[in-house]
């Protein structure tokens, strides 16, 4: 007797309800043609995660943001504060700074989000600063992914531009005086400067117009512009596929990491709650920006010790160091003291970021796409001269606390600002000369591990007597990433002639570039060659048939020591593993 029913015909054909929300929806918005994107592949690293943090911390800014706007008065009118913080009772303010104290003491909850506020913006612009690092460090700004790294590097200067507006508009006494410096800044820069103060600040500083404007400016303007770039931003990356370090099956041509659904995506949403959570977690325990502590804005009072958000430090140190210069030119004064370090200066910074793929480009006429990154040892010279900047940076962020560095010290705030005016030429040179050879110390000793093995920490003693520490033979996937290193090769000098006696137009920009070329890529460290590797396998293995049970050759024989053999163990003939692997048309995944 079976113990099974034959169910209803009408009951048999009824498509279930998800399905008929899912024909609903595909009939309007398409959703069954994103089965690619949903299948789209991600790789993995730990430097990843910047770009990650920059992104959730916008969001938070973006939350917090709409909820001090239903509450904060953008308005220079002059009130008498009678709020409950007893010490600003009976105090002429403006509605601005009144609002934020309403906000921080009488609204429910005011106080952590406007800390929240505050502490993601901060971790945005520190986020976004490595995030940019970490382009610049690996290469990954190459073709074809230049108008990806222009659009970061234009955040990250629209990042800094938003944080100090937003700085800005408490109208607290502290804020008030970096306003001060910023209309100074912006009279400094010749012919356009008086145009550029009456647009920025309505009138004279302070006038009535500085804040409303720079509150529209900072709710409006710059957050619609970089929530544009971001979207581009992130539609180049899932366009152009995401780069990776080498490593075992992974090539110029495809990728491999997890799928965006559902692996990626539960990451990624545990990492923002992470990331929420530790910013909140400093918002309630953490202060910052006591606006009360400070009072309202007057411009004949300065708060002591009066320092910007750490992002604007360096511009306040260069202020600082460089030499009182001026002149007059037709009756007019070029205040060189100000113009400089804070207007040419950052210019010449940004500039520099902008261009250094293209400049790199030309100087090794590499033309080619790439999608695998760089170690920072692998480009000496490039880690050497980021760091250089990183250090110039440090020493002006350093110097823009002066002050406090003489008083907590007791030193000489002229010899503070002396050494920061030595520093700034010296401390940056050796610290490019100290990167430099440190990058090539670690490529002398990957060099060191392929030939004679890791050290493994195990004393023995041979035969005769002597105690040497046994070495062990690097795990494959190791030996695959450190072999396969393309050393780029600086350009050859050009010939002044050619064979017919015909001078050479082009030497000149020619000897430029092999200059460069030299400079950039000159003086790394062989690889080993495929016979040194054969020997050194050899010894490792215990003989040329790896006695220890080890192939003495690992893809490094007759086919290329570069580890690119079908018979490297890392799976099929084409390099790749059996992970999740992304072409670019159509993109694929393996199991």
């Amino acid at each position: 007797m079976s113990i099974t029913e034959d169910a209803p015909q009408r009951e048999r054909s009824k498509t279930p309800q998800g399905e008929r929300i899912a024909d609903w929806a595909d009939g309007r918005l398409g959703i069954y043609q994103w089965r690619t994107l949903m299948r789209k592949v991600f790789p993995e690293h730990w430097s990843f995660m910047f770009g990650e943090i920059a992104l959730y911390s916008f969001i938070i800014l973006i939350l917090t943001g709409l909820y001090l706007t239903m509450f904060f008065n953008p308005s220079m009118g002059e009130t008498v504060y009678e709020g409950p913080h007893v010490p600003l009772q009976g105090v002429q303010m403006s509605e601005a700074y009144a609002s934020t104290l309403r906000i921080s003491f009488e609204v429910r909850g005011g106080l952590f989000i406007r800390q929240l506020h505050h502490w993601a913006a901060l971790t945005m612009i520190a986020a976004t600063m490595a995030h940019t690092l970490r382009h610049f460090l690996t290469g990954s700004f190459r073709k074809p992914r230049e108008l990806n790294w222009l659009i970061g590097v234009v955040l990250l200067v629209l990042v800094t531009l938003e944080g100090f507006l937003g700085y800005s508009l408490p109208d607290d006494l502290l804020s008030g005086t970096g306003l001060r410096i910023a209309e100074g800044v912006t009279l400094a820069i010749p012919l356009v400067g008086t145009y550029l103060t009456m647009f920025l600040f309505g009138g004279e500083f302070p006038s009535t117009d500085v804040i409303p404007r720079f509150y529209s400016f900072h709710i409006l303007l710059l957050p619609g512009i970089m929530l544009a770039l971001v979207t581009v931003h992130l539609i180049l990356v899932v366009y152009q596929k995401h780069t990776q370090f080498r490593g075992p099956g992974r090539t110029q041509q495809n990728v491999v990491g997890q799928p965006l659904m559902p692996h990626y995506a539960a990451k990624a949403g545990g990492f923002f709650f992470l990331v929420s959570g530790v910013l909140s977690l400093m918002a309630g325990i953490a202060q910052i920006n006591a606006v009360w502590v400070y009072g309202p804005y007057r411009p004949d009072q300065i708060s002591q010790g009066s320092q910007p958000d750490w992002y604007m430090g360096f511009l306040e140190g260069a202020l600082r160091a460089f030499p009182a210069w001026e002149f007059a030119v037709a009756g007019y004064t070029v205040n060189m003291g100000v113009l400089v370090p804070a207007v040419v200066l950052p210019t010449l910074l940004i500039g520099i970021a902008c261009l250094w793929p293209f400049i790199e480009a030309w100087i090794t006429g590499d033309k080619r796409e790439h999608h695998l990154l760089d170690r920072p040892r692998e480009q000496p010279t490039r880690t050497a001269f980021v760091c250089s900047l990183a250090a110039f940076y440090l020493v002006l962020f350093f110097g823009g606390a002066n002050d406090i560095l003489a008083e907590r010290f007791h030193l000489s705030m002229n010899s503070i600002t002396w050494g920061v005016r030595v520093g700034v030429f010296v401390i940056p040179a050796l610290t490019y000369l100290i990167t430099k050879r440190i990058c090539l110390g670690l490529q002398l000793r990957d060099r060191d591990k392929l030939l004679h093995g890791r050290e493994t920490g195990r004393i023995k003693r041979l035969p005769h007597g002597e105690f040497i520490e046994v070495h062990e033979r690097l795990e494959r996937g190791q030996e695959y990433m450190l072999l396969s290193r393309e050393i780029h090769q600086p350009l050859p000098a050009p010939l002044r002639e050619d064979r017919d006696g015909v001078p050479n137009p082009n030497s000149r920009t020619e000897m430029v570039r092999h200059r460069l070329s030299r400079w950039l890529s000159g003086g790394q460290i062989a690889a080993p060659t495929e016979q040194e590797m054969r020997q050194a396998l050899e010894h490792l293995d215990h003989g040329p048939a790896g006695v220890n049970g080890h192939t003495p050759l690992n893809g490094h024989g007759p086919a290329g020591v570069n580890g690119h053999t079908p018979v490297n163990g890392h799976g099929s003939a084409n390099g790749r593993q059996p992970d999740a692997v992304e072409g670019r048309e159509p993109d694929q995944q393996r199991h």
